[in-house]
């Protein structure tokens, strides 16, 4: 038989001409790569340059707990029972001996006090989903303040934003298993929001509960979607995500020798190999620790869910905390259409907003991106101070989220700081409208005054401390002129210029129309890059006249 035509190499090389493998072990590498050509690969990619800045281990808790939490709910699943049928409570926890019960309660309380290390694994499997969404909140309001997420990586965006949407849902359905009475309360919260939506309202709760509520498929349905269903979409998303960020790059701050056509920083092996798995088992501690410290979710305190109980301290974790305060805070409106059916404003309307809350600062990057008819690919993040809009936007964002998140715990926030509820309430309605607008105002102008700051000091230099007398007798401080690396770092952002309406007539005196859609723009981009929005750099020109002249002083 003949050989295939073309030039051989590597794997292909005949066997007379490649050396022999020194001893087993590389000779299985050898069979294993001739088959996969995982050496080639290797070789690629493995000397990958990544920048080296604190603010991307955010991402790698991200992934970190994801993996934690993979590794805890194995171990979990091989003892939980996800049944809601009857069984009688006969365990070493004394007082609910006796007690009727589902099987599902109390096969989680045979893995509390029954498993050996099945609490300590079931506390660090929550307590790693609770900084799960924490880090990959804070992850992308870091990607969102740096404008990470410009072109070419807007897809990555949504695939992050949908990782954080699938994990606060993911998270529901995790703490809804048990059925204790709080997890069981939260579940009879989500059946009313879901019974608000209009016409197909019953029968999307038929559909999801199985039937009437409380029913008897509950937590085999919520168990899984919980392990199977939203986890691969979950897993899918995140291979994706992270190929991006292989195949694009990490963006990197501005500074000596960084542009947008190369990465300065470590390669992949070994130093950030190194660094990542060191910081994996710093991460898995610190969640272990925590959760041999701290108690979360004692289901063994609510006891087995009833109809007609509800937990008097039914709280839901922090990251599902704004959708309850929605629900809280609403004014409880309803209305009669269609010849006598009710629609509940009180419950519908939050339902709205819960995902307009969301959408809000995932869809941003695309109006930012329209605004300012930006098509060039980004590498270099931005200092949030040097993007006055965009930051005040997302502390906007962030303080309507913790408006609404005091609104879920109104009845906490009472008792312990002995106020009326009602007037937390009045508040947080207030608060929902006025305060995003207040905290917008107020970061716009600090990032202003930042920019100031840092044309202060390229021109005239840092304050040293150090008091001069000149010789007619005045005092001065003098000032330590900046390095050129400070220098460049303050001023190697760039300034793009508003969006200008073409000429009211062209060249022959035929007058122009503009269309509303390009005075939208022309507006909002005169609020993103005008006179009001950015501070003038310090021109080379301004510095030279300023030191020849003055010196820094």
């Amino acid at each position: 038989m003949s050989s295939a035509s073309g030039t051989s190499t590597g794997a292909n090389k005949p066997s007379s001409t490649r050396a022999k493998p020194a001893n087993k072990a590389e000779s299985a590498a050898d069979w294993v790569d001739g088959r996969l050509g995982i050496y080639t690969l290797a070789k690629s990619n493995l000397r990958k340059i990544f920048p080296d800045h604190w603010s991307f281990m955010l991402g790698e808790i991200c992934l970190y707990t994801f993996i934690i939490i993979i590794l805890t709910g194995v171990y979990l699943t091989l003892f939980f029972k996800p049944s809601m049928a009857e069984t009688v409570y006969h365990g070493s926890y004394v007082p609910l001996n006796g007690i009727r019960m589902s099987e599902a309660y109390a096969s989680t309380m045979n893995i509390s006090f029954e498993v050996r290390g099945g609490l300590l694994i079931r506390q660090i499997h929550h307590w790693a989903a609770i900084v799960f969404v924490a880090a990959m909140l804070v992850h992308m309001m870091r990607v969102f303040f740096t404008g990470a997420f410009r072109k070419p990586r807007e897809i990555n965006w949504l695939f992050g934003a949908g990782l954080l949407f699938l994990g606060m849902f993911d998270g529901f359905m995790g703490y809804s298993l048990p059925d204790d009475l709080l997890s069981g309360t939260g579940i009879r919260f989500m059946e009313g929001a879901i019974l608000a939506v209009p016409i197909v309202g019953s029968y999307m709760a038929m559909f999801l509960y199985g039937g009437e509520f409380p029913g008897t498929d509950i937590v085999p349905r919520f168990f899984t979607i919980h392990v199977l269903l939203i986890p691969g979409i979950m897993l899918g998303l995140l291979v994706a995500h992270l190929i991006l960020v292989f195949y694009h790059k990490h963006t990197q701050f501005a500074g000596p020798g960084r542009t947008e056509k190369n990465v300065v920083g470590m390669p992949l092996m070994p130093v950030y190999m190194a660094k990542a798995g060191g910081f994996f088992f710093l991460v898995f501690g610190v969640i272990a620790a925590i959760s041999a410290i701290a108690t979360v979710n004692p289901i063994w305190a609510y006891g087995p869910y009833r109809p007609d109980q509800v937990s008097t301290d039914a709280q839901p974790d922090w990251y599902m905390g704004f959708s309850e305060g929605l629900i809280r805070v609403m004014p409880g409106w309803e209305i009669s259409v269609w010849g006598g059916h009710t629609l509940n404003l009180g419950v519908f309307i939050p339902l709205m907003v819960f995902p307009l809350v969301l959408a809000v600062i995932w869809l941003y990057p695309f109006v930012e991106a329209w605004v300012t008819n930006d098509k060039r690919e980004h590498h270099i993040a931005d200092r949030p101070r040097n993007a006055p809009v965009r930051t005040a936007f997302g502390a906007a964002w962030i303080s309507l989220y913790l408006i609404l998140l005091a609104g879920g715990g109104n009845d906490l926030i009472a008792t312990h700081l002995h106020l009326s509820i009602n007037t937390i309430t009045y508040a947080v309605r207030i608060g929902f409208f006025v305060v995003p607008v207040v905290v917008f105002v107020i970061t716009k102008r600090w990032c202003l005054g930042l920019q100031r700051r840092d044309k202060e000091k390229v021109l005239h230099g840092r304050e040293s401390g150090i008091i001069k007398r000149l010789p007619h007798g005045e005092f001065i401080e003098v000032h330590a002129e900046l390095s050129a690396q400070d220098k460049f770092k303050l001023t190697a952002h760039e300034q793009p210029q508003p969006i200008e309406l073409p000429a009211a007539v062209d060249e022959n005196g035929v007058a122009r129309k503009a269309g509303v859609v390009a005075k939208t723009r022309s507006k909002l981009s005169e609020g993103f890059y005008g006179e009001s929005a950015q501070i003038a750099k310090p021109t080379a020109e301004e510095h030279a006249e300023i030191t020849s002249g003055h010196g820094h002083h």
